[in-house]
């Protein structure tokens, strides 16, 4: 109904594959608790504070989000991510943040996080090689080395080990450039 507001060369009907056309509105709230997160690190001064704020955040969003969809007010549905899968996963990632802050901030424990530090100082880039040269790396793998070094625990696993040896590879040439520190940014 809506989009059929606007001129169209055609009446509006649905989108295939059962996503929702207006399903940006919550996604915009799941950027805008993440914007908040990030205000919480830059602006509370204290680490029992930003805790404190991303423990209540985060169970917030969770019974919300939880409410939300056993009160059948509205459904938890990640494929049209609805406000209550918004707010669900948000208070998630609210949660998960506080711990890796309590792990990596206040214990010091941060070796193990080098990888995912690798990947997010380049995250735009990998996410456009994920769509760009994803397919040929492995596609040149695999004309390379076959498929037998990837069926080495059975057949049926030559995706998973194959796609693991495209991020492998991926991940070398970000950690070339991280080395070097050259960032891609928009």
């Amino acid at each position: 109904w809506f989009l059929n507001l606007f001129p169209r060369e055609k009446t509006f009907e649905y989108n295939s594959g059962g996503y929702a056309t207006l399903s940006f509105v919550p996604t915009m709230g799941t950027m805008l608790i993440g914007l908040i997160a990030g205000t919480w690190f830059r602006q509370v001064p204290t680490f029992r504070g930003r805790m404190t704020r991303l423990v209540v955040g985060g169970l917030i969003g969770l019974s919300i989000g939880t409410l939300l969809a056993w009160t059948d007010v509205c459904p938890s549905v990640k494929r049209i991510w609805t406000p209550s899968f918004a707010l669900y996963s948000g208070g998630g990632c609210l949660l998960w943040l506080a711990a890796l802050h309590w792990i990596c901030d206040h214990v010091g424990w941060q070796r193990w996080a080098l990888p995912f530090v690798v990947i997010g100082a380049n995250s735009i880039l990998i996410y456009v090689m994920s769509w760009t040269v994803a397919g040929p790396i492995r596609d040149m793998l695999i004309r390379h080395f076959g498929t037998r070094p990837f069926a080495i625990f059975g057949e049926s696993l030559i995706p998973l080990l194959s796609g693991a040896a495209t991020i492998a590879v991926m991940f070398v040439l970000l950690w070339w450039l991280y080395r070097r520190r050259v960032f891609i940014k928009i």
